[in-house]
Formats: structure tokens, sequence, C-alpha cells
């Protein structure tokens, strides 16, 4: 495996941990109270847009030191560009988020 790619996954293996922690680690001070269905769903949606920019920002970087370190090579061009164009995805997923749990809560609702 290349060390670029060992990098990557080892880079998504930390996220994913990262994820799971927060997903699953219980307030300092909890209530006795379960929260209601809003909350939760604000709180996924908070995780998810968190996540998606972590995401692109970690693409946007990888993509822009391959461009910087590619020498004129068409072939890590090309690879630098697909990871740019992965970070603009990845931007725009987080930037839309909000939206789609507004549209999907809005459906639940009725």
């Amino acid at each position: 495996m290349q060390p670029a790619r060992k990098l990557l996954a080892l880079g998504l293996v930390a996220l994913s941990a990262v994820v799971v922690v927060v997903a699953t680690a219980a307030p300092a001070m909890a209530q006795a109270q379960a929260p209601s269905l809003a909350a939760v769903v604000d709180r996924l949606r908070n995780l998810l847009v968190g996540v998606l920019a972590a995401a692109a920002t970690l693409f946007l970087t990888i993509g822009g030191l391959r461009y910087m370190a590619a020498g004129g090579d068409p072939g890590q061009i090309e690879r630098a560009k697909m990871a740019l164009r992965a970070a603009a995805v990845g931007y725009v997923l987080a930037a839309l988020a909000p939206v789609i749990v507004a549209l999907l809560s809005s459906l639940v609702a009725q």
C-alpha cells in the first residue's frame, strides 16, 4: 500500500473513532429526563455537519499537497484534482445537511 493511502486510511480510522466517541458520549451534566426527538435530530445534524466539514478539509489538504508535489506529472495532477473535487462535494453536503434534515423532519411531522 502506498504511504499516501496508508495515511488516508489512518486518518479515516481516526475520524471514525472520534465520531463514535462523540456520538456515544454521555453529557457531563446528565438530566433525569430523556431528550426530545428534536434535540436528538439537532445533535445528529450538528455531528453530520462537523464530520462532513472535517472530511472535506482533509481532502482539501491532501489535494493541495498532491497538487504542489505533482511536479508536472499529469497522473498526479489528476489525482490532486479528484481530491479537490471530493472536498468540494463534502463542503456542499455539509452546507446542505441542515436543509436535508429540515426537509426530512417536515416529512415525518406530516
